[in-house]
């Protein structure tokens, strides 16, 4: 077995490590890792490792840890009866060749892995597909899932967020990083449920036609032109934690603003400190949105059927929309994991590429 270890410290700073697999416990199964992409969202993890949980799904040795991946393994050894060797399934997976899971909550569409060090975790991570019966696969979009999975169902959850909340009584809403996978997840689900509410993109100048390419937002505008948006009742969903631009924002639309919608939390400090502690920005409080949390809720109100049911409609629709906007790149192999990985930490990988591991 072999897992890629990160230094904590210093996350440019990894190796390729051979283990011994042990012995597979009672009411375990065993997968092979079979593929996972590596994204910003992945670095995210890891910079937020600590404060967030990240390193705690898979144990490292003291002052390493291994980074979490979405994607698709296949049983290949089982002491359970409910699964067989062959089978595959979709989630959380370690930057690893294997994982050790003990399924317990097991239905057809999916399972829980009950492993005591993951419990205070949020349930979201630890929740795996069967793919068998599961409505979000198409073995044809395996790497747009893994790809695109993770940020879009975060899109997909504050959509289902604000409809709830009425958009706050906003008709527009305003969306940083308009380029981002993320953003594209929000812009399509609210393209398709909330068409009531314009959506306007904001992005760096030279992602200016690519956004409007996307076809998924009303309006595109560059980061200069904050003062061209029309001063109307809005909401603001801020995925550039950019703390100046965020300003402006709240600046401009002043008393028009009814939320203002953090996600992700690599920029959490730099946000708060360019905002001012002395509470002089107008409008309201921004409010951090942690996608597990409204998942949990979400689950909670529809149940896992429905709400699966739900966000696979939506997903589906998403690949209609933008599931061509990345080419997907495979690399075979750990060590291109750990590679592939360093360089994004170091910012270095194009946006409009793909990557898929195979390990």
């Amino acid at each position: 077995m072999q897992q890629v270890h990160v230094d904590k410290s210093e996350l440019t700073r990894a190796e390729v490590v051979d283990l011994d697999e042990g012995a597979l416990a009672e009411g375990a199964v065993r997968l092979a890792v079979e593929s996972f992409s590596v994204t910003a969202n992945n670095v995210t993890y890891a910079v937020v490792g600590d404060g967030f949980g990240y390193w705690n799904f898979f144990p490292a040795p003291e002052g390493k840890g291994i980074v979490p991946m979405w994607g698709h393994a296949r049983v290949i050894e089982s002491n359970h009866p409910e699964f067989a060797e062959g089978e595959r399934v979709y989630g959380y997976l370690p930057m690893a060749s294997h994982l050790d899971v003990v399924p317990g909550k097991v239905s057809a569409g999916g399972f829980v892995d009950m492993a005591e060090h993951r419990q205070p975790m949020s349930p979201i991570y630890n929740q795996y597909s069967r793919l068998a019966a599961d409505p979000e696969h198409d073995p044809a979009r395996e790497g747009e899932r893994m790809i695109f999975g993770p940020l879009f169902k975060t899109g997909f959850l504050i959509e289902y967020f604000m409809r709830s909340e009425d958009w706050f009584g906003a008709g527009q809403v305003i969306l940083t990083s308009a380029s981002s996978k993320t953003a594209m997840g929000l812009a399509s689900v609210a393209k398709r449920r909330s068409p009531q509410v314009k959506r306007i993109g904001l992005t760096s100048s030279g992602n200016v036609q690519f956004v409007k390419d996307s076809g998924l937002y009303d309006e595109v505008l560059s980061y200069d032109a904050v003062g061209d948006i029309a001063g109307e009742p809005s909401v603001t969903v801020d995925f550039a934690g950019n703390a100046k631009l965020l300003g402006q924002l709240h600046h401009h639309l002043g008393d028009n603003l009814k939320y203002s919608c953090l996600v992700g939390a690599t920029h959490i400090e730099e946000r708060g400190a360019g905002l001012g502690a002395g509470g002089d920005l107008p409008g309201p409080t921004p409010t951090l949105f942690f996608a597990p949390d409204h998942a949990v809720a979400l689950f909670k109100e529809h149940g896992p059927e429905k709400a699966g049911a739900m966000v696979a409609e939506s997903w589906h629709g998403f690949l209609e929309d933008a599931g061509g906007s990345v080419e997907i790149e495979r690399h075979s192999g750990l060590d291109a994991a750990r590679d592939v990985f360093v360089e994004m930490v170091g910012g270095k990988v194009d946006p409009a590429k793909g990557i898929v591991i195979e390990p």
